[in-house]
């Protein structure tokens, strides 16, 4: 492994076995997420689950039906130097905690190429110590991904070299069940050859918990945003301009029993509100402005404030255009600032 660090959003290259491609990026999260371990009222919480019923049935299926990212799970609990249980325990915290610290703010910009745009919104404490890794797994599909430390790849936003793009936003249902964690369908979507592939996955695996996703490949004319929970998969394609944040909204999805933070809400209205402000304006610029207002001082899209009410902060932006050849991406850390990653051919910075 090797990586661009600083105070700023890093670029780490992975590559090996799943095994290995877990315990680089162990390595490279140890001292933040063992720091976060023992600080945070986050972890403490989780800790309180430990026994709950469902992390057992969680982790035979992912043993026996996805045993590559079993081995990245081995793999991240060895490079972070931390018991397995507590490293699974912490990739199946939206699964069995509603309110573990998870945001992000979608813009859904359907058009030649699309355009989508998306925060990413985690806990603060991470600040400073998450990456873009570009990861390429011995028999798996090479991809870039903002990672967390301590998480499996794929819950966040990402591009592969197949041209799939994935944008992820927290769910929050009422009901979980026993099924495949939420953060290894995510990365399970990173291997996909294709839209339907990645389709596939959601529907033949058994589900725990829920995610939004925005999905696209180069290519294909499809901007799919997709809802799921355990007991439920609802797929639109994007016709018209949409925003979405952290709560179901979907026609045959939005009525299932929820928690919409207020801070979800706010977001939801507020970038709709904009979409209809900035007809005008350029795609790119268009969906920037929608991820960078903070016009509601309380509860802005943007999100800096270390007391956030859901224990989020955004951490980067990014803006994907995804054409009939190719993905281009930019990535921010930083508002109103020029992009630390701009990303040629779906996978490697150009420029930073």
């Amino acid at each position: 492994m090797s990586y661009d660090a600083g105070c700023r959003l890093s670029f780490i290259h992975v590559a090996g076995s799943p095994f290995d491609v877990g315990a680089a990026l162990g390595r490279f999260g140890q001292a933040a997420l063992q720091n976060h371990f023992r600080i945070s009222a986050a972890w403490r919480e989780l800790a309180t689950r430990r026994d709950d019923p469902l992390l057992g049935e969680m982790a035979a299926i992912v043993r026996e039906r996805f045993p590559s990212y079993w081995a990245e799970l081995q793999g991240l609990a060895a490079g972070l130097e931390l018991p397995f249980d507590d490293v699974f325990l912490w990739n199946c915290r939206g699964d069995i905690w509603a309110m573990a610290p998870d945001g992000c703010t979608t813009v859904q910009l359907p058009g030649c190429p699309h355009v989508i745009g998306h925060n990413e919104d985690g806990d603060p404490d991470f600040a400073g110590h998450c990456a873009l890794a570009h990861v390429a797994p011995d028999g798996g599909t090479p991809f870039t991904a903002f990672v967390y430390p301590g998480s499996l790849p794929g819950h966040t936003f990402a591009a592969t070299s197949k041209g799939v793009v994935q944008t992820v936003n927290n769910i929050r249902p009422l009901a979980g069940g026993a099924g495949t964690p939420r953060m290894v369908l995510a990365r399970a979507i990173l291997d996909a050859s294709d839209l339907d592939a990645a389709l596939a996955v959601l529907k033949s695996a058994p589900r725990a918990g829920a995610f939004h996703l925005t999905l696209a490949q180069a290519g294909d004319e499809r901007l799919l945003s997709v809802e799921f929970t355990a007991r439920a998969l609802s797929v639109d394609q994007v016709q018209a301009p949409r925003v979405h944040s952290n709560h179901l909204i979907h026609g045959d999805t939005g009525r299932m029993s929820q928690i919409v933070t207020g801070s979800s809400g706010v977001r939801q209205r507020r970038g709709e509100e904009l979409l209809g402000q900035m007809l005008q304006s350029e795609p790119q610029g268009r969906a920037l402005g929608i991820l960078w207002d903070a016009a509601d001082a309380e509860l802005p899209i943007y999100r800096t404030d270390p007391a956030d009410s859901d224990v989020e902060n955004t951490l980067a932006s990014a803006v994907f255009r995804v054409g009939a050849d190719k993905v281009e991406w930019s990535v921010y850390d930083g508002a109103h600032e020029a992009a630390r990653f701009d990303m040629r051919d779906g996978l490697i910075p150009f420029a930073a």
